[in-house]
């Protein structure tokens, strides 16, 4: 109470530290307890990066870990990969965004302080690993990439709005969007036909690996979602069969299949490459997986929305894939980007049971080099790796709950 009789008033941060950590004796002791434990962490971890750690063998050995045994003599085709996807991409965002203003559902494009700041604060962490990566490099080249592949990003998100208010008709769509999935085939190709798959290696190896999976498992499980809630007989018989097989089965036995036993039945001229085959167990695998969630999603859709969609007239081909799959969709994405972030994960496990010098790979063989043997490194290298998978799975986490949030799900 105060001289005049009225009760006094806490400051705001007393009174969240009353309710929130000393409530009872017991969570007061607890506060303490695990406060100091987090303090004894962070004074760890702080004084390992900056002061005990020996990075030097990241930098020494970074283009090792990044595109592994690469030839150096088609380093500069991966470059221009680069820009061409950084170009395609600013050019695909663009163009969404010019046909979203087109139709209506977005006013306008411009650039305001909230939108810069949003963008700012979506891309802080991956911008920081970049500006990282790029201070250990020790060669101007991955400077000049960068560089480029920003202004070619600016570049096609500047035209891209252009072309998507642009009214085309069906040729004209048809052009487009032939064009915008031919880029990163062709890019694609680009790359291969110079340096195979056996000679990749680093983190560019399990960033492939995983995209591959992921184009390649995410229209696989719809069909066979589709396919276990078929009223035909054979075709539920089948996809349940596949779905429960695979989904019984470890992951890493079937790489190890893939790896062994393939060649018992198949002659080694036919056979694919390791990558090749790792991609093909990644899809499989994940595709079985997306299966069940994608079917959790068309059990949440009400009935009464089928009902509807019959009500009007729709073919059973627009029910579903106007009507119930999009709604299926949009309810599953949280379980869907847990499952890709899994599957990105799990391509290290490529390394071990197939002998892909992915990027774990990697980090495990560099302190037996001559100049690093016996020093105990082992940390460095794995704690490079791990920040480099924690990054990308962070940020298709966050990315996923944004699209969460623009989609409304979970709302009513």
């Amino acid at each position: 109470m105060s001289a005049t009789g009225a009760p006094t008033r806490r400051p705001a941060a007393l009174v969240w530290l009353r309710r929130n950590l000393f409530r009872s004796p017991l969570d007061s002791l607890l506060t303490i307890v695990f406060g100091a434990v987090s303090i004894w962490l962070i004074y760890k971890t702080l004084s390992f990066i900056f002061i005990t750690g020996r990075w030097e063998i990241i930098r020494v050995n970074l283009r090792l870990l990044m595109i592994g045994r690469f030839p150096e003599a088609h380093v500069l085709r991966l470059a221009i990969t680069v820009v061409g996807l950084a170009g395609w991409g600013g050019l695909l965002a663009g163009f969404i965004r010019g046909r979203q203003i087109r139709s209506g559902r977005v006013a306008d494009d411009r650039f305001t302080l909230s939108r810069v700041l949003d963008i700012a604060v979506r891309l802080s962490i991956p911008a920081l690993l970049v500006l990282l990566l790029l201070t250990l490099a020790q060669t101007p080249g991955p400077w000049i990439m960068t560089g480029a592949a920003v202004v070619a990003a600016i570049i096609g998100r500047a035209v891209g709005p252009f072309l998507g208010r642009h009214t085309f008709g069906p040729a004209g769509a048809a052009v487009i969007a032939s064009v915008l999935a031919a880029v990163p085939v062709a890019l694609y190709f680009y790359v291969v036909t110079a340096v195979g798959f056996d000679d990749w290696g680093g983190f560019m190896l399990n960033l492939f690996l995983a995209l591959c999976s992921i184009v390649l498992c995410f229209p696989l499980g719809v069909l066979l979602a589709l396919g276990r809630r078929s009223a035909l007989p054979l075709v539920k018989l089948v996809s349940t069969a596949y779905i429960e097989l695979i989904r019984g089965a470890p992951l890493f036995v079937l790489l190890l299949l893939a790896n062994v036993a393939l060649g018992f039945f198949v002659p080694d001229t036919l056979a694919p490459s390791t990558s090749t085959r790792a991609i093909v167990v990644f899809t499989l695998f994940t595709a079985a997986y997306m299966a069940e969630i994608i079917r959790g999603g068309l059990q949440s859709v009400p009935r009464g929305q089928l009902e509807a969609a019959k009500a009007v007239g729709l073919s059973p081909v627009r029910q579903m894939g106007y009507i119930v799959l999009p709604q299926a969709l949009r309810n599953v994405i949280p379980a869907q980007i847990g499952q890709l972030i899994s599957l990105f994960k799990d391509t290290t496990l490529a390394g071990i049971a197939m002998g892909l010098f992915e990027l774990l790979n990697v980090a495990g063989a560099l302190p037996a080099q001559a100049d690093f043997r016996g020093q105990g490194l082992i940390g460095e290298t794995i704690t490079f790796a791990a920040l480099m998978f924690w990054v990308v799975s962070y940020t298709m986490s966050r990315e996923s709950q944004r699209l969460e949030k623009r989609l409304g799900v979970g709302d009513r």
